[in-house]
């Protein structure tokens, strides 16, 4: 019965061509867009995450003690205790992790060294950096370059230059592409660097990289003695320690611990990252609520030619009623109609899809997604969003089958073949 059923929906399928091609490409179309805004959105996540957990630091202990002195010392006593405070001058200090060698060597210890792969002190700066004409304000992070390769691999992503180099020379600068075009800087290129407290220096452009991390590219790198020195730190003083662990997406309870431990705050990547990551969470949502209007609108399309052909099959359904066919054969008919041309759009959909992705992933042009420069657009193939979208069409297009379908179901032979209109 079944293969009946089956034959009589696509015979009904046939009989009207062309509003059937133009339901079925309707869907179809719906079904590549969303497939495509997915995967567009899905994969700016997943480049962001990827290049954040290969380049940025996983966890970063920050130069901010967890217990600072509090302005009310009798805070905590008993409560008819009353502190009153007048004229509360503090000393603003900068944020600075001190004695940062034995902070590293605590990462050593058997308990963390399976979990801390590789640590990197820094120190950071706000300076202003002059050549000729052109000045800049931005960011100056000095750091040993070994560690901070095993952090960012840094040596990787040099576009020119030569990492001896910057070893070998007191003032070298690493600079970073957005600056270098921002600033028309070359290798060799000397350049004046002014901090905010402190003398201005001459240094010398040893090399040129590109992270694809739009903060990271707007900042040069030197040595940390030399930040040191600019900071006007002294040598077991840092602004932080910038560590990556084994396992980055699981690192919450061991940042926990190493604050306990070290008596600073240790961010996650995820933490600092937060704004962004609830932005591309909240996108997400949005391309999902669009799954579902976008396919609700294609099922109107589904039911539009399903209530078409109850019309004009009401005497060939009289007949097969009359024959013996149940009200919900003839419903499971109709709803088999509304799943086939659900599936044929959708799956014409999918193969679309796969088209459009591959000619947005390969476009040569370099465009800034959000906080990240790549070449052509980060696009997502995960086969489990092809398998939703076609999915959740394929299911509203069977859905749209019921009302006509149940519609068929009430016709009564007897008057519908007395009727001579039809």
């Amino acid at each position: 019965m079944l293969k009946t059923l089956f034959d009589i929906a696509v015979r009904h399928l046939l009989g009207r061509r062309r509003q059937t091609l133009t339901t079925i490409f309707s869907v179809a179309i719906s079904t590549m867009v969303l497939i495509t805004t997915n995967s567009l959105t899905r994969g700016l996540l997943d480049s962001f995450i990827e290049t954040i957990v290969n380049v940025a630091p996983h966890i970063t202990v920050k130069g901010e003690k967890i217990h600072p002195m509090p302005v009310n010392i009798l805070e905590g006593q008993k409560d008819a205790t009353v502190a009153f405070v007048e004229n509360n001058i503090q000393k603003l200090e900068r944020e600075e992790v001190r004695n940062y060698r034995q902070i590293l060597s605590v990462f050593s210890l058997p308990q963390y060294e399976k979990n801390v792969l590789a640590a990197s002190p820094y120190v950071e700066s706000q300076v202003m950096a002059i050549k000729g004409s052109r000045n800049q304000p931005l960011l100056l992070k000095g750091v040993l370059i070994e560690k901070e390769d095993a952090i960012s691999g840094i040596k990787k992503k040099l576009l020119g230059g030569d990492i001896s180099v910057f070893e070998k020379t007191h003032n070298a600068l690493l600079v970073g592409r957005t600056v270098a075009r921002d600033m028309n800087l070359k290798l060799n290129d000397e350049v004046i660097i002014i901090p905010a407290s402190g003398k201005s220096r001459q240094c010398k452009v040893a090399g040129i990289f590109f992270s694809g991390i739009n903060a990271v590219d707007n900042s040069v790198m030197v040595s940390l003695k030399l930040a040191q020195i600019i900071e006007g730190y002294p040598s077991n003083k840092v602004s932080g320690i910038a560590l990556k662990v084994a396992d980055p997406f699981d690192n919450a309870l061991l940042a926990r611990d190493l604050e306990k431990i070290t008596g600073y705050r240790c961010l996650t990547w995820q933490e600092e990252n937060a704004s962004i990551l609830v932005l591309f969470a909240r996108i997400g949502y949005i391309v999902f609520s669009l799954v579902a209007f976008v396919g609700i609108v294609s099922g109107f399309g589904v039911a539009n030619i399903l209530v078409t052909t109850v019309f004009e099959k009401s005497r060939d359904i009289a007949i097969m009623k009359s024959l013996g066919f149940s009200a919900l054969q003839l419903v499971s008919m109709f709803i088999l109609e509304g799943f086939i041309v659900g599936l044929a759009g959708a799956l014409v959909g999918g193969v679309l899809a796969i088209g459009s992705i591959n000619i947005f992933a390969s476009l040569p042009i370099e465009s800034s997604q959000g906080p990240l420069t790549k070449t052509g657009f980060s696009m997502s193939y995960n086969p489990v969003y092809f398998f939703l979208v076609i999915g959740v069409t394929v299911l509203i297009s069977t859905l749209a089958a019921i009302l006509p379908s149940a519609r068929a179901a009430k016709l009564e032979p007897v008057s519908v073949l007395r009727d001579s209109s039809l």
